[in-house]
């Protein structure tokens, strides 16, 4: 029974280093990334608000065409308030050769150009995109992706076993007895108390990342991207979107995605008022406009298939991006404890072993 635990100790040792730096590189950037809102709007050029009306998204999108006629228009998000700007994302040979996205800001009342920068590939410019690009993948690629997989499950692993092997003393932790809180008991009142958190973030992030055991992963995919200028607009958005609004009052847009074709969809995401507070409320809903403005389909959350609204909320509950701000902060304070919890693990497990001791449970 003894070695048993031994054996389960020394699993749990390793896996919580094997995993140590990755958990500690993934956990740092998704405290910072809980954030990413705030964190991006402070590398987005700063808007002097004019005493008039925004401009609407088709004198935007015009804006953009005349100062980048050559470009794909790709996407638009729109302005929380007359402080934020419109941001369009192109591809223009201007940048990079148009193999790269770009991402244009406009004044919300007068139109102007504000700035410029790069995508995910821009860190000094667009940090948080870069971030979010390492968070996903190391930015690696799909190899990246495969081991963020691998990596995931090892974490799980160490989550399962810790779970194992403490959970008398953890009882001891949240009955706050003073017995247990010492300074050599550090490992232990700390994964007490983040043991749900990160056993919630090992889980969705697993569950998010099973794809790359799937032998789809694996099948060789080559996708050439062509740049074509983006037409006019089809039709006038602001009428559709007025139209929107009459047939579903609740709806609000925050994310354009315009059509390069007639036979193209323009993907209008936002979200319902009535939308549960776990939903995003850029992403929750999609309503698709054909070429003359009239709604093809609509894709609301409530409405969507169960199997891809659990994905959905998974994704929601593993990013935070529920309950505001104070479901922020409690997450990028528990999400620091992933990484801390492997190294002072094996710190731990070193002290034992050398002091010939077998961790008695």
């Amino acid at each position: 029974m003894i070695m048993r635990k031994s054996l389960l100790f020394k699993i749990h040792s390793f896996a919580g280093l094997f995993s140590g730096i990755f958990i500690l590189l993934m956990s740092a950037s998704g405290a910072l990334l809980v954030f990413h809102g705030e964190l991006d709007n402070l590398q987005q050029p700063a808007v002097k608000p004019w005493p008039l009306k925004n401009i609407t998204v088709d004198n935007a999108y015009q804006v953009v065409q005349k100062n980048y006629p050559h470009a794909q228009v790709n996407s638009c998000t729109l302005p929380e308030n007359n402080r934020r700007p419109f941001s369009f994302v192109i591809y223009d040979s201007s940048y990079r050769n148009g193999e790269k996205a770009m991402e244009v800001f406009l004044h919300p009342q007068t139109g102007a150009v504000l700035s410029t920068r790069g995508g995910s590939e821009d860190c000094r410019h667009n940090f948080m995109s870069w971030l979010s690009s390492f968070h996903n993948s190391f930015r690696l690629h799909k190899k990246g992706e495969w081991l963020l997989g691998f990596f995931s499950v090892i974490f799980l692993l160490s989550i399962i076993t810790g779970i194992i092997l403490y959970r008398r003393k953890a009882m001891a932790v949240l009955l706050f007895r003073k017995s247990i809180f010492k300074k050599g008991n550090l490992h232990q009142i700390i994964g007490t108390w983040a043991l749900l958190f990160n056993l919630m973030i090992a889980v969705t992030g697993f569950w998010m990342q099973r794809y790359v055991f799937k032998k789809a992963f694996y099948s060789n995919q080559t996708y050439v991207p062509v740049l074509k200028p983006s037409p006019a607009l089809f039709f006038q958005f602001d009428s559709a979107y007025g139209e929107l609004k009459k047939k579903f009052p609740g709806f609000s847009v925050s994310v354009i995605y315009f059509a390069q074709s007639r036979k193209g969809k323009t993907a209008v995401y936002g979200s319902k008022s009535t939308n549960s507070f776990i939903h995003s409320r850029k992403f929750a809903d999609a309503i698709f406009l054909d070429s003359t403005g009239n709604i093809a389909k609509t894709a609301f959350v409530n409405d969507i298939k169960p199997e891809d609204r659990y994905d959905i909320i998974n994704a929601q509950v593993h990013y935070g991006q529920y309950g505001g701000l104070p479901v922020r902060v409690i997450y990028g304070l528990f999400g620091l404890t992933g990484g801390l919890l492997g190294i002072t693990g094996f710190v731990l497990w070193l002290k034992r072993r050398k002091a010939g001791k077998i961790p008695v449970f």
